[in-house]
């Protein structure tokens, strides 16, 4: 929910050999970061489903958009969201992280969130992403914070969807704000026919059960279809679950930086065990809660966090 920084430009605005040295090593470890959640989450279900958002850079070997694709990286997830590609301001169309894409979308699909302040640029927005390959769910000008369902599911269809790469379009709805309650929420989402739905996991603090998110696996016109949880894996969120009364920036020391225009959410240092024993590999994680809620998969934001802080032990 943010205009993205191209990592090249971070680079060079920093300067010194040893702070970009530093930063490539924060982003190694988010690569290794994303390995792990996958190792545990498919321990658990084998077709447990990532899709890490924005952070293009972790697709390619030592975090760089002109090396190769990472196997490892890419073996571990399932495909790709990103923000603010053809439509981003100065940015428009962001052709540096465009490239990059373009290069993944042979291996993995690409999910693309575009906002318009012109609502007029909405069907070609989607031709935008059509030409490219990928799937596109721009965001009408009231729908920055992603809280409005469209009222046309683009290229819908009656398939059964059971991977990413089926998928003709998706819908990305993480506020609830628009809706009065739960059953609302809902079942405002089971009139649809989006063959991707990515929720939150939680709505007003209480994590959806699997009955619920069971009744949200069936497009209205009868095809299955894919629901996925979003999870914030570079960023505490002071309204989660989680968070403890006496927390604060550095307290814990892996708290390590306010994230600018988010007053509820600090940066993480992702690879501490503390964090990282929060986001997975326990009975009481957050992905363990996902799973248990019967959730297809899990939608990672904030894997950006790489760009902010730098690496150390």
């Amino acid at each position: 929910m943010k205009s993205i920084i191209p990592f090249l430009t971070i680079s060079i605005l920093l300067g010194a050999c040893g702070k970009e040295k530093r930063s490539t090593n924060a982003g190694i470890k988010m690569q290794e970061f994303i390995i792990e959640l996958s190792n545990y989450s498919r321990g658990l279900k084998s077709d447990f489903i990532l899709i890490p958002q924005n952070g293009e850079e972790l697709l390619f070997k030592n975090i760089d958009g002109e090396e190769a694709l990472d196997d490892d990286l890419i073996a571990a997830i399932d495909g790709i969201g990103v923000e603010e590609i053809f439509y981003n301001g100065a940015f428009a169309p962001d052709d540096y992280r465009l490239n990059m894409l373009l290069k993944a979308k042979a291996r993995i699909p690409v999910f693309v969130a575009d906002y318009l302040t012109t609502d007029s640029d909405y069907s070609q927005a989607l031709q935008y992403n059509t030409d490219a390959g990928f799937l596109g769910f721009p965001r009408l000008s009231a729908n920055y914070d992603y809280k409005l369902i469209p009222t046309v599911a683009p290229n819908e269809n009656s398939l059964d969807i059971t991977t990413l790469s089926q998928a003709k379009n998706y819908l990305y709805l993480i506020s609830d704000s628009n809706f009065p309650d739960k059953n609302s929420f809902l079942t405002a989402i089971q009139q649809t026919n989006f063959d991707v739905v990515i929720i939150d996991a939680f709505y007003g603090g209480q994590l959806f059960t699997a009955a619920e998110i069971n009744s949200l696996k069936t497009k209205l016109n009868g095809g299955k279809r894919l629901i996925i949880s979003y999870m914030n894996i570079g960023a505490a969120e002071k309204y989660r679950y989680y968070w403890k009364e006496d927390w604060k920036l550095h307290h814990p020391r892996w708290l390590a930086k306010q994230y600018d225009d988010y007053a509820e959410e600090i940066w993480v240092k992702f690879w501490k065990k503390d964090w990282k024993n929060i986001i997975y590999g326990n009975d009481d994680s957050y992905t363990k809660k996902i799973i248990d809620a019967g959730f297809d998969g899990t939608y990672l934001d904030n894997v950006e966090v790489f760009y902010f802080l730098y690496f150390d032990e």
